[in-house]
C-alpha cells in the first residue's frame, strides 16, 4: 500500500467514525414526546457586599468558601472619625437644651415685665381719666407696654429657636448612628463566601465592593429551548436536572423564567426553518427546599442537563424519574 492509499484510507476511516459518532450523539438519547432538554451549568445568584460610606476597613470576619447565615456581621470599617462626630453632635444637644433653658427663663421674665407694664398703663388710663396725671405720662406708660409685648414675643420666638436647635442636634446624630451602623456590613442572605476583595486596613471608596456572596437558596440552571418548544414551556413547569458529576441522580426543579426575547436571531425570518433558529432562555431553578436540605453541598459551575415537561402527562426519560438525591456531592 502505498503513501496515497494510506492517507485515502485513513480518511475514509475517520469520516465514518464521525457519521457514526454523530449519529450516535443525535439518537444516543431519545426523548419521550412531550419531554425537552438543554445543557447548562449549575448557577447561583451572586451577591456582593458594598458598602455606602467610604473609609478605612477595620476589620472582615470571614473567608472564601464560608457558609454565612442571614444577619451575621461580615466586615466593618473604621468609625472612629465618625465617633468624634457623634461626641460632637452629642455636646451641641447639650448646649442647644441649655439654650433652650435660658430662653425659657428669660420668657418668664418677659411675662413678668409685660403684666408689669400692663398694670401700670390700665392704672395710668383711670388717672387720666381723673385728671390725675398728664397725657405724656399715660402715653409713657403704654409705650412700656407695648415694648413689654415685643421683648415678650421675641422672647418666645427664641425657646421656637431653641427647639429647633435640638431637632437639628438630634437628627444630626441619628444621622451620625446610621452612618456608624452601616459601617458593619451583614450578609443579607444565608449563602457562601465566594470572595474576599479587600483585606483590613485598605480604604474603599463610597460604592465600593468588599466580598460576593452566593445567594445558594437561588440556584439553578439556564438552558436555551427554540421557539417550538419554547413556546409549551409555562412558569412553573416541572423539570429535573441531572449533572455529569452525578448522573444517576435527578434534581427536581421548576421553571421559573422564558425570555420574551429571542436569544440568537436571524436578519430576516421569513420560513419556518427560519423561525426555528430561534432560541429562548429558560431558568430552571431547584427546589429551595432540596437546596436547603443539601446547603453545604451546593456547587456552582457543574455542568449538566435540564429537562422539562412541555406536557405534563409526558413520562420522563428513564434515569430521570429518579429523583434520589442522597448521593449528591
Amino acid at each position: 500500500m502505498n503513501i496515497r492509499s494510506a492517507i485515502l484510507w485513513i480518511l475514509g476511516a475517520a469520516l465514518i467514525g464521525a457519521v457514526l459518532y454523530f449519529t450516535y450523539a443525535k439518537n444516543g438519547e431519545e426523548l419521550p414526546d412531550g419531554i425537552a432538554s438543554g445543557n447548562g451549568r449549575i448557577e447561583t445568584t451572586q451577591v456582593d457586599i458594598t458598602t455606602k460610606l467610604s473609609g478605612r476597613t477595620a476589620a472582615i470576619f470571614v473567608q472564601e468558601g464560608d457558609i454565612v447565615e442571614k444577619g451575621e456581621l461580615l466586615a466593618a470599617l473604621d468609625t472612629k472619625e465618625l465617633d468624634a462626630k457623634l461626641h460632637e453632635a452629642q455636646a451641641n444637644l447639650e448646649q442647644a437644651k441649655q439654650n433652650r433653658e435660658y430662653a425659657e427663663a428669660i420668657v418668664k421674665q418677659r411675662r413678668s415685665e409685660l403684666e408689669f407694664a400692663r398694670k401700670n398703663y390700665e392704672r395710668s388710663a383711670i388717672l387720666y381719666e381723673k385728671r390725675s396725671i398728664p397725657l405724656v405720662e399715660l402715653q409713657q406708660d403704654e409705650t412700656a407696654l407695648q415694648t413689654a409685648r415685643a421683648a415678650f414675643a421675641a422672647a418666645k420666638s427664641r425657646v421656637v429657636s431653641a427647639d429647633a436647635a435640638i431637632k437639628a442636634a438630634e437628627a444630626q446624630i441619628e444621622t451620625i448612628k446610621v452612618n456608624i451602623e452601616e459601617s458593619k456590613l451583614y450578609a443579607p442572605v444565608k449563602g457562601r463566601i465566594l470572595y474576599k476583595l479587600v483585606q483590613a486596613g485598605e480604604i474603599v471608596g463610597s460604592g465600593g465592593k468588599l466580598l460576593v456572596l452566593l445567594d445558594l437558596i437561588n440556584t439553578y440552571m439556564t438552558v436555551f429551548l427554540p421557539t417550538s418548544q419554547a413556546g409549551r414551556v409555562d412558569i412553573g413547569t416541572e423539570a429535573r436536572i441531572v449533572l455529569d458529576a452525578v448522573p444517576n441522580a435527578a434534581i427536581p426543579a421548576k421553571v421559573t423564567f422564558v425570555s420574551p426575547l429571542a436569544q440568537f436571531t436571524p436578519k430576516e425570518i421569513e420560513t419556518k426553518t427560519e423561525r426555528e433558529k430561534l432560541m429562548f432562555r429558560v431558568k430552571v431553578k431547584i427546589d429551595p427546599a432540596l437546596l436547603e436540605r443539601y446547603f453545604e453541598r451546593i456547587k456552582t459551575g457543574l455542568p449538566g442537563v435540564a429537562y422539562i415537561k412541555l406536557d405534563g402527562d409526558a413520562p420522563w426519560p428513564e434515569g430521570v424519574n429518579d429523583i434520589t438525591v442522597t448521593k449528591a456531592r
